[in-house]
């Protein structure tokens, strides 16, 4: 995958390390030149000050002090009269011949030398200097001029890496701005701060198909709640006509057959009242949650369930874990119709799973500064491969027996997620039954 910000940096700081590098190439070679000018003009002027030297026997070993001062061990000089005879030679000049006047290179003893020759009225002077020591020094002078582009290379690098990171400042903000949005949040995106002129058209175009995403997923949820709606009450109607068919007789044919008529009509309504429920919290706008007594709604729901229980006889109970005291009401910040659906629909799937002579108990529990509640069954629980596909919408295990549409669950799971909640699934240690536990509730 492409990165913006690596592509820029990339390019940004290879080309500025390589202008740097021929910047530096440039200055090291001028530098260079123009320190081997300045000792060729050092030689000149070398020669050009040399004071008179005596003459007689003995003058060529004899370094007056004037001469001891000019002549060291990188410079070495030498003299010669009028008449040709040398009158002078440093102590540590080389053997070399007289030469013309002018600059020259010559190589001695594998040591390579300049040397400078000066023609005067009264003696020639010729100067000389080992390369290496010119080199030397050159090289040390050309670096010294190179130490203020070596401080600028890493400060301009660290420039970039601040410029670039500024620049894309608006595009992190707008990605972070997105990953926190929920699944069903459809309103425009208002980044923070100014956004700038290249991120805009980006911006209106998200903010456009934000709002077209919108249209088409309130126009889906209306039709199924309007479909919901138009089909509830013929089939409420169907119903009714069904049971006074079979109380005056004028409905005929075999008891079971008119059972599974019936069983199937109740199915359908209730797949039409989940359908209705699931498009209202679909619909369901993120509003700000308010304190509920979850304890309350448990034994509402209980109560409510008490009489299907019973009929199949299932021992349906409410337990309280880690109260703070005995009238624990177990506040917590929610929508109470919303909990009260998923408590309902957990409820409902317990007790339609779990075989007659079983057992549903609704726990209430604080765990680390949170509220929690559980439902647990001893049904037949759920295969471990189909657990992760549960909370699909109209998905049904293999294995399911019962009425059913495959909506309970994931109407729980819509709830729970309006209530930044985690609702997860676990078949029990034992082997009997299953465990939907709902975690996370902030307490009041």
């Amino acid at each position: 995958m492409t990165s913006i910000r690596h592509w820029l940096l990339g390019w940004l700081i290879f080309g500025f390390a390589a202008a740097s590098g021929i910047a530096a190439y440039g200055i090291f070679r001028t530098a260079h030149e123009e320190a081997n000018e300045l000792f060729d003009y050092e030689l000149r002027a070398v020669a050009l000050s040399l004071p008179p030297v005596p003459t007689g026997p003995g003058a060529s070993t004899h370094v007056p002090g004037t001469l001891g001062e000019i002549s060291d061990e990188r410079i070495a000089i030498e003299a010669w009269d009028a008449q040709g005879r040398q009158i002078y030679r440093s102590v540590h000049a080389p053997s070399i011949e007289r030469l013309t006047e002018g600059l020259r290179t010559i190589e001695r003893g594998e040591i390579h030398w300049r040397v400078y020759g000066l023609r005067q009225p009264d003696r020639f002077i010729q100067v000389a200097q080992p390369v290496y020591v010119r080199e030397t020094l050159a090289l040390r002078l050309a670096l010294r001029t190179l130490w203020p582009l070596g401080l600028l290379l890493p400060l301009t690098i660290a420039l970039v890496l601040f410029v670039v990171g500024r620049g894309l400042a608006p595009i992190r903000a707008l990605s972070r701005a997105l990953s926190t949005r929920s699944l069903d949040a459809l309103e425009p995106v208002h980044p923070d701060g100014a956004v700038p002129v290249e991120v805009l058209p980006l911006v209106d175009a998200l903010n456009d198909l934000l709002a077209r995403l919108n249209t088409a997923s309130s126009a889906q949820r209306t039709f199924v709640a309007d479909a919901a709606h138009e089909l509830r009450s013929p089939l409420a109607a169907l119903k009714l006509q069904l049971q006074a068919a079979q109380r005056d007789g004028s409905l005929t044919g075999s008891g079971p057959t008119l059972a599974r008529i019936e069983e199937r009509l109740n199915r359908i309504i209730r797949l039409v009242q989940q359908l209705l429920v699931l498009a209202r919290e679909d619909a369901e706008p993120a509003s700000a949650l308010a304190p509920v007594a979850l304890r309350r709604l448990a034994e509402q729901a209980v109560s409510d369930f008490s009489l299907l229980a019973e009929e199949r006889s299932i021992d349906l109970g409410l337990e309280l874990v880690a109260a703070t005291s005995a009238d624990d009401a177990f506040d917590v910040f929610g929508e109470a119709h919303g909990l009260s659906i998923l408590l309902n629909n957990l409820l409902d799937n317990a007790i339609r799973h779990t075989p007659e002579g079983g057992r549903v108990d609704v726990v209430l529990r604080r765990e680390g500064g949170h509220v929690a509640f559980d439902v647990i069954d001893t049904g037949p629980g759920i295969a471990e491969a189909e657990l992760p596909r549960v909370f699909d919408r109209f998905y049904r295990g293999v294995d399911t027996k019962g009425a059913g549409s495959g909506l309970g669950l994931a109407i729980a799971s819509r709830v729970a997620r309006r209530h930044r909640a985690e609702l997860s699934l676990r078949n029990n240690a034992d082997g009997q039954g299953l465990t939907v536990s709902v975690s996370r509730l902030r307490p009041v």
